[in-house]
C-alpha cells in the first residue's frame, strides 16, 4: 500500500525547492528602472512583439489559468491602504465580517472547481494573522488542497513561524503584493513599511512556498513609478512565480476614489513589461477586469497575461461572471489550464 509522505518529508522537499530557486535566480539578469522604462517607451507594436516572443518561449500562448479568489475574512482591517474598501477607517459599503466557516469555504472551492478553476485563492483583511487565525486557516487550506486545487492565501504580514505552518498545511502560494514602487509607496500606505512587505516575502521563500507578488497601477503614479514596481519584482531573488497586475478599482469612500483613470494602453504596456522581465512567471490579469472590454483583455493576453480570476467577485469588488468569460474564451480560441 502506498503511504502518503509525512509533513517532515514535505517540509524538506520545500526547503530544497527554495534553495534551488535561489541558485537559479543567481543566473538571472538584473533590470534597472531605466531599462524597464525604455521597454514601456517602445512603440506599442514593438513592445507587444517582444512580449509575445518571450511568452511563446515559456508558455502556451493559447492557454490561460482560471483562478478563483474568495474573501474568507472581510472588512475591519486596521491598515490605511488608500485603495482598499476593507480598511476600517474608511466609510465604504464593506462591513466587518467574521471568518467564513470551513464548510462554506470548501463549498465555494468545490463550486470554483466545477466551473473550471484550477487555483483557489483565499484572502483575509488582516494586518497580519494571529495564531488562532493561523490554526483556523491551516485547517481550511488542508481541506481545499484535498480537493486537488492549487492553493494560495493572502493574509497580511507573517510573524516568525507562521509561514512554516502554512506550508505544512499544504499552501502552494502566498500572496503579498508590493503594490507600487518604493518611491511612491508613502503616497498610498503609511501603516506598513515597504521593508515589512519584503520581510514577509523572505519568510515565504524560506518556508519553501511559491511567491505570488505584484502590484496595483492607476493610483496616480508616473510611468517611471510603474517601471520601478516592475524592477522591484523582477529583481527579487528569485522573481515571483505568480505576478498579479491589478488596475485600481475606485471605491467611493477610499482616498484614491476620483483618481484620474489609467489609460488602457498603459495598463497593457505594464503587462508586457512584466512578461518580458519575468518570463517564466504566471502574469495574472487581476482587479479591474470588470471595467475592461473584451478587446482590452484580448490585448492583455497578447501582451503575456496567462491567468485570470474567474467568477462574479474579486474579494469585495465585481468581476466578470463565469459565463461571460467562457464566451470570451471561445471568441479568442483560448483554453483553460
Amino acid at each position: 500500500m502506498n503511504q502518503q509522505p509525512s509533513n517532515h518529508t514535505n517540509s524538506i522537499t520545500k526547503k530544497q525547492f527554495a534553495q534551488t530557486a535561489s541558485k537559479e535566480a543567481d543566473t538571472l539578469p538584473s533590470w534597472s528602472i531605466s531599462q524597464i522604462e525604455e521597454l514601456l517607451n517602445l512603440p506599442f507594436n514593438d513592445l507587444i512583439y517582444q512580449a509575445q516572443l518571450v511568452h511563446r518561449k515559456y508558455h502556451d500562448a493559447n492557454k490561460v489559468q482560471l483562478s478563483t479568489l474568495v474573501s474568507v475574512k472581510t472588512g475591519g482591517c486596521s491598515e490605511d491602504c488608500g485603495y482598499c474598501p476593507q480598511a476600517a477607517r474608511y466609510h465604504t459599503d464593506v462591513n466587518d465580517e467574521d471568518m467564513m466557516s470551513l464548510d462554506k469555504v470548501v463549498s465555494a472551492a468545490k463550486e470554483a472547481r466545477g466551473q473550471g478553476a484550477s487555483r483557489f485563492c483565499m484572502g483575509a483583511a488582516w494586518r497580519g494573522p494571529k495564531q488562532r487565525d493561523i490554526e483556523k486557516i491551516t485547517e481550511i487550506i488542508s481541506a481545499v488542497k484535498g480537493l486537488g486545487l492549487e492553493t494560495c492565501a493572502t493574509l497580511g504580514m507573517l510573524k516568525p513561524g507562521q509561514a512554516e505552518q502554512l506550508s505544512d498545511a499544504g499552501l502552494d502560494y502566498y500572496n503579498h503584493n508590493l503594490d507600487t514602487a518604493p518611491e511612491f509607496y508613502g503616497e498610498v500606505i503609511t501603516t506598513r513599511a515597504y521593508q515589512d512587505r519584503l520581510n514577509t516575502l523572505d519568510s515565504v521563500r524560506s518556508a519553501g512556498m511559491h511567491v505570488c507578488c505584484g502590484g496595483i497601477v492607476g493610483m496616480g503614479e508616473s510611468r517611471n513609478a510603474r517601471a520601478g514596481l516592475i524592477a522591484q519584482l523582477a529583481n527579487l531573488n528569485p522573481y515571483p512565480e505568480s505576478v498579479p497586475v491589478n488596475k485600481l478599482v475606485q471605491v467611493k469612500g477610499t482616498p484614491l476614489y476620483g483618481t484620474d483613470e489609467l489609460d488602457s494602453f498603459e495598463f497593457i504596456r505594464t503587462i508586457a513589461a512584466a512578461r518580458i522581465t519575468m518570463p517564466k512567471a504566471m502574469v495574472r490579469l487581476s482587479a479591474g477586469r470588470s471595467e475592461m472590454s473584451e478587446e482590452v483583455q484580448a490585448l492583455c493576453f497578447l501582451a503575456g497575461a496567462n491567468s485570470i480570476f474567474y467568477g462574479d467577485k474579486l474579494l469585495t469588488t465585481g468581476n466578470p461572471e463565469a459565463e461571460q468569460d467562457k464566451i470570451m474564451f471561445r471568441k479568442l480560441g483560448l483554453q483553460s489550464l
